[in-house]
């Protein structure tokens, strides 16, 4: 059994550890709590990195990777999975491999292949390996700009090429898409597009003018699997997600010398304003 026989819904996020706090792991696991959802976790990866960047990243053993996820299913259950940083071919193969098996349930994939600045963040082989075995079994797939050209084969610069790219990519065999538009420019910056094989949305929000944006695509997707443990509906969940992310980035943190993250706790931050 994967689905969580508590009260309490469960939520597993499968993601690196990053040390400053902003995303990956720990953004994950705060977005969970925020949304009143229990956090459970497999860390794939350990980076050293703050503000200004990342300085050094250790991969876990993928056998530590699938250890930690069977703990956890096979004594607490979970109802949503996401994975983030899955780094290498070894660790990406093992979570696929383990997702098919254990039948997890809600998977939210956030390929992480490109950060929104356009820098390549796993080799090829790990890209093959997303595609062919992990993408399969997503319940929603969350490429940024760059991710989305890259599995589309297309140049993304227009909302029609956002839409197009969530139709072809949603071909390799994920249930739905969302091509998400942090990175893109003027009036499309922050415009997403979600395809599920019937319906094509856009989804807009305002746009908020900060610098500090660490850690949004991590909580965009954690708040997806958050919301679909909660019970909504895809569509819903996604709505909500974005939502969520919107209002955290209006009151990120002005921490550190570098980009700082979102406000996941942003209700607890009204006596830093």
């Amino acid at each position: 059994m994967t689905a969580s026989p508590f009260p309490i819904p469960i939520a597993l996020t499968i993601a690196g550890s990053d040390s400053g706090g902003g995303a990956g792991i720990q953004a994950d696991l705060r977005t969970f709590a925020f949304h009143r959802v229990h956090g459970t976790s497999a860390i794939t990866c350990i980076t050293a990195q703050n503000t200004l960047g990342v300085s050094r990243v250790d991969a876990l053993p993928a056998e530590s990777v699938m250890a930690q996820v069977a703990a956890v299913v096979e004594d607490i259950g979970v109802q949503a999975v996401k994975t983030g940083m899955l780094l290498n071919q070894e660790i990406m193969a093992a979570v696929a491999k383990q997702a098919a098996e254990l039948h997890l349930p809600n998977l939210v994939v956030d390929p992480v292949m490109v950060s929104r600045t356009g820098a390549r963040l796993i080799a090829d082989e790990a890209i093959a390996t997303l595609q062919n075995d992990l993408l399969p079994l997503a319940t929603i797939l969350t490429p940024n700009r760059y991710e989305a050209q890259m599995l589309s084969g297309l140049e993304i610069k227009t909302l029609e090429e956002m839409q197009a790219a969530a139709q072809k990519i949603f071909q390799l065999g994920a249930k739905a898409v969302l091509v998400k538009g942090g990175g893109m420019e003027g009036k499309l910056r922050g415009v997403d597009v979600l395809f599920d094989g019937d319906r094509l949305t856009t989804l807009h929000t305002s746009t908020v003018d900060t610098h500090d944006t660490h850690g949004t695509g991590c909580t965009l997707s954690a708040a997806i699997a958050a919301n679909l443990a909660l019970g909504k509906d895809l569509h819903s969940a996604v709505q909500s997600a974005k939502d969520y992310v919107t209002t955290a980035l209006k009151h990120s943190l002005r921490i550190g010398k570098g980009q700082g993250p979102v406000g996941h706790f942003f209700p607890l931050l009204v006596e830093y304003k």
